[in-house]
Order: structure tokens, then sequence, then C-alpha cells
């Protein structure tokens, strides 16, 4: 199970926000690439890069760091926020980055997933960000009346191979994963799934792994350093 340090980029710093709330902010740093540089010096095998600012006005807008942080690292980069045209993935892959997270646009244009996923494989990955078991949108500020695990079921039919999971009512809490709803997803579809969302111990990470999760993507706990990255990588190797 891959431990991946989260980088949330909003006007420039590396930031983290409590249920996906942009009115609450904590700001961890101004230099993202140098956040970035420091998880890989501590054994990050991966980075999860999240454009918040392109989440809420669904276009990326922070390509220049993006960019910045693929070409300065020599670890796999994954980043999310605000994609939702071909030619923004095609862009991405292009500057470095290795794998591609679709979220609004995963709901509103099937299409445009099957396309990446026939052009780009397992480069792709569709994020289910979900509240009180419905999938949210635009940055996690508009409703929707989709199931998670009905949702995937219909990504997979289109070649998506790959998926995120994220609690948004636990995202940036320091609280519990939504372990129920995560074991559901990994037990249904037989896929990568990747956990996000309120991770916060040790435990935590064990838990996740004995689940058969792929991944777990951890933000905030790290930068509190209520997880030390070094020590967690250890414990789950």
């Amino acid at each position: 199970m891959e431990i991946i340090p989260a980088i949330d980029i909003r006007n420039g710093n590396c930031v983290r926000l409590y249920q996906g709330d942009y009115g609450i902010e904590t700001i961890f740093s101004d230099d993202p690439v140098e956040m970035a540089m420091e998880w890989q010096s501590l054994g990050a095998m991966r980075l999860h890069i999240v454009d918040l600012d392109g989440a809420a006005s669904g276009e990326l807008c922070n390509l220049d760091i993006i960019t910045e942080i693929a070409n300065a690292l020599l670890i796999p980069v994954q980043v999310g926020g605000g994609i939702r045209q071909m030619g923004t993935i095609e862009e991405l892959l292009k500057v470095g980055v290795d794998r591609v997270i679709l979220g609004t646009a995963a709901v509103e244009d099937a299409e445009l997933v099957k396309e990446a996923c026939r052009r780009f494989g397992q480069s792709i990955i569709i994020s289910l960000d979900a509240r009180e078991g419905y999938l949210a949108t635009h940055g996690w500020r508009q409703e929707t009346e989709l199931k998670a695990v009905e949702f995937v079921r219909s990504m997979a039919k289109l070649g998506v191979r790959r998926f995120i999971y994220t609690d948004i009512s636990r995202d940036g809490t320091l609280t519990e994963p939504n372990f129920s709803a995560i074991f559901e997803l990994v037990d249904t579809i037989r896929f990568p799934v990747v956990a996000s969302g309120g991770i916060s111990s040790l435990i935590h990470l064990k838990v996740l792994k004995k689940l058969g999760v792929a991944g777990a993507i951890v933000g905030k706990a790290l930068y509190t350093k209520q997880i030390n990255l070094k020590q967690a990588l250890a414990a789950i190797s």
C-alpha cells in the first residue's frame, strides 16, 4: 500500500481545507515545490496534487507550479482539480504528470472518460468525492444523487481501472476514515482503490492496508505531525 502525501494548492500556497470548505483554510507553506521536495526526501514514492483554484473554477489554474513540481521530483505525481477537457489531460501528461484525476468531468461527461481511458489507460483515475454516500462535484460544492458504488460500476464499463475515494465530511478533520464505505468499494469493484479523508494515525493506515486499499492519501496529519511519514512508511512496508 502506498502512502501518498497530499499537496493542495490555492493562491500559490500549500493549504488544507476543513471538510472541503474554502472558507476554512490553513496555509502550511507558501512554496508547494519545496514542500513536494520535502515529502520526496522523507521517502514518499508518489505525490497527490490538487489544484483547489481549478476545482472551484472549472479549469486548471496552477499549471506552472504543477509543472515545476513534476520536473523537480524523481517520483511520480498525480494531479486533480478542474480537469474537464481532453486538452488539459494531454497537457498534464506532457509536462510529466503520471496520473490525471477526473472528478466533476467523470460525472458530467462519460464520453470524455471513455476516450481518455482508451487513449491513456491507467494514467486516468476517477475521484469519488462523497458526502453521506452521495457524490459531490465542482470543488465539492454541488450535490448529486449518485451513489459512489453504483457510479463506480458505470465507470468500470467505460474502462476506468483506478479510483480514489474521499469522504468529504472527514477530510481535514483528523478523525478517522470511513472504513465501511472504503471496504464496500474495495469489495465491489476489485480494482485499485486509494483512500482519502480523515486519516490521522498509524492505526488507520494499518487498517486500510488490511482492507486491501492500493494507497492512502494523507494530508493534514502529515502537516500537523500527527503522522510521521518515515515511521509510517517503515510500519506499512
